[in-house]
């Protein structure tokens, strides 16, 4: 339950909150990945946004998944190879 009181804007208990300064960006596709681990309950959550400009607008797409890490590089990898995932199997679509 808090985890989903934390996602959706309520209560504390994290460490961090989502959604801070990339760690980590590349360049995969077209598309701009960007790491942003945040830690949460002493680990590091695994999440990220994939954007990418579409006729002169900057799309974003942001997640979050289950993974956590004791080490923040690992977050940072896994968060990259999730948004490559992510770009792989929905492209452009993930913005409509």
């Amino acid at each position: 339950m808090s985890f989903l009181k934390r996602l959706f804007g309520g209560g504390g208990g994290s460490d961090e909150s989502a959604g801070g300064a990339p760690t980590k960006q590349i360049e995969y596709k077209g598309f701009t990945i960007a790491a942003t681990p945040y830690k949460n309950d002493g680990q590091y959550q695994t999440s990220g946004v994939v954007s990418k400009e579409i006729d002169g607008v900057l799309k974003e797409h942001r997640f979050v998944r289950a993974d956590r890490f004791a080490a923040l590089d690992d977050a940072v990898d896994v968060s990259l190879r999730k948004g490559q995932q992510i770009v792989d199997e929905q492209g452009e679509r993930i913005f409509g």
